[in-house]
């Protein structure tokens, strides 16, 4: 029996098994996020409503890609916001400045990168 590094009989956590274990627990995220954050919902409902677009208006395969690209920076930074979220939920239930201030930073930078997204698709849409 392989044992980890701390020699508890832990499978040692390198090769093709961490990669198994690190895309199950990105699923186990998704999941959570898809099932408790109505923001992410939204958003990866708008994204499947935008690829088509994204791959039908421009001209070159080039901008479809920045197009979709830019749209996965959404809800990759709804996903850390929402982390931070549970993350702050999950240490006090009573008001605390910083936490409320940590939740806060994390929701303007979901609005950054609607900005961003809503800029490059105005850059490569316009004449």
């Amino acid at each position: 029996m392989q044992t980890g590094p701390d020699g508890n009989g832990a499978a040692p956590n390198v090769g093709f098994g961490r990669l198994i274990r690190a895309w199950g627990y990105s699923m186990k995220g998704l999941r959570a996020a898809w099932r408790d954050e109505a923001a992410f919902r939204q958003e990866v409902v708008g994204i499947l409503l935008a690829i088509p677009l994204a791959l039908w208006l421009p001209s070159r395969w080039s901008e479809s890609l920045l197009l979709i690209a830019v749209l996965l920076v959404v809800p990759m930074v709804e996903l850390l916001n929402s982390a931070i979220e549970a993350l702050a939920d999950a240490v006090s239930d009573e008001h605390r400045p910083l936490l409320g201030q940590a939740k806060d930073i994390g929701s303007a930078a979901v609005l950054v990168s609607l900005a961003i997204a809503a800029l490059v698709w105005c850059a490569v849409l316009m004449p």
